[in-house]
């Protein structure tokens, strides 16, 4: 009797063992930076998953990448009018044109020559930035000077206005590989690129929404988070100027990696970090740009009135921390 019991107890735990969902990991480099996909597993071969995210991000790359010569994005920058831009880029550009809209022009990505003049893109940083250069740079900067043609052909008002969707086109590329998981059949995945993220359905492991950690913008050499969020059919993104800068060699000016663009001016407030909550990871995207560079009381206005943002603000306060929620969040 003891042997039978311990018997159906042994194949209990196996049944249990077994029954144990098991999560596949995607992981590697793109896009200029580390991406990491788990997901439930599938029907699908892990070899052709990782085939498929693989070929997402080279048709992304060949559409809006600064740092490929030839891709549709260097040739606009170049001046290339006859250029058809693929559907892809169309999204991105409306979505540009919309956020631009709504943020009354804080998420600009004609900003692109600032960045390349203060080192942060592909070009490179111009030694000093005098007042003379500042005017230049102005005269190619605002998403009001191009279009898109019925056609999809750019136009330029300036042939050096320099387009940069690197604010925008990392959290469409994490949409893509989510709606290309749920394609294959996937209902519980994490998606991940450069810390823009997107969680669909549970944890399979923990059975609850996916934990998405917040970092500490003060953190030394080991990584500290200042909060975790639980994400269920959301997107998040986070923007920081903790960590992307350049010290000019010659004044010892720090120039941060968020810019202004309607003034060119690398941001300056006491917004250390911003992470958005939204529907949609190419949308979070962009708005945590823009909140990055928008006085923090008018940022905080803003995603108050869009119902499907949240967001969350880490601000500095003298030599502390301060956290700041929407209502939302």
């Amino acid at each position: 009797m003891d042997k039978r019991i311990l018997s159906l107890a042994l194949l209990a735990l196996v049944v249990a063992c077994s029954s144990e969902p098991k999560v596949e990991v995607v992981q590697g480099y793109a896009l200029g930076t580390t991406y990491s996909v788990q997901y439930q597993e599938l029907d699908a071969e892990k070899e052709s998953i990782q085939q498929g995210i693989d070929s997402l991000f080279d048709v992304v790359n060949r559409s809006m990448s600064t740092y490929i010569e030839d891709s549709d994005i260097s040739k606009i920058n170049r001046g290339d009018s006859l250029l058809q831009v693929d559907e892809h880029f169309k999204v991105v550009f409306d979505k540009a044109n919309l956020l631009w809209y709504k943020t009354q022009g804080y998420f600009d990505p004609t900003v692109g020559a600032w960045v390349n003049a203060y080192g942060f893109g592909p070009d490179k940083a111009l030694k000093e930035i005098t007042p003379a250069q500042q005017d230049s740079l102005m005269d190619i900067t605002g998403w009001a000077r191009i279009q898109m043609t019925p056609d999809r052909r750019i136009l330029k008002d300036h042939p050096n206005i320099y387009l940069d969707f690197n604010a925008i086109a990392k959290g469409y590329t994490v949409d893509l590989i989510g709606r290309y998981l749920t394609q294959k059949g996937s209902q519980n995945h994490l998606v991940e690129i450069g810390g823009e993220v997107v969680g669909k359905g549970l944890s399979p492991k923990s059975g609850e929404g996916w934990k998405i950690g917040i970092d500490n913008p003060k953190q030394k050499e080991e990584r500290s988070l200042q909060a975790v969020v639980s994400l269920n059919d959301q997107a998040l993104a986070t923007s920081g100027n903790y960590r992307k800068y350049r010290v000019d060699k010659n004044s010892g000016e720090k120039y941060v990696h968020s810019i202004n663009p309607l003034n060119g001016r690398p941001a300056r407030s006491k917004v250390l970090s911003v992470s958005v909550k939204a529907p949609d990871c190419m949308t979070a995207d962009a708005y945590a740009t823009a909140l990055m560079v928008m006085p923090f009381e008018r940022g905080k206005a803003l995603v108050e009135s869009q119902p499907e943002l949240s967001a969350y603000w880490i601000l500095a306060k003298g030599t502390a921390l301060e956290e700041v929620q929407s209502s939302r969040w």
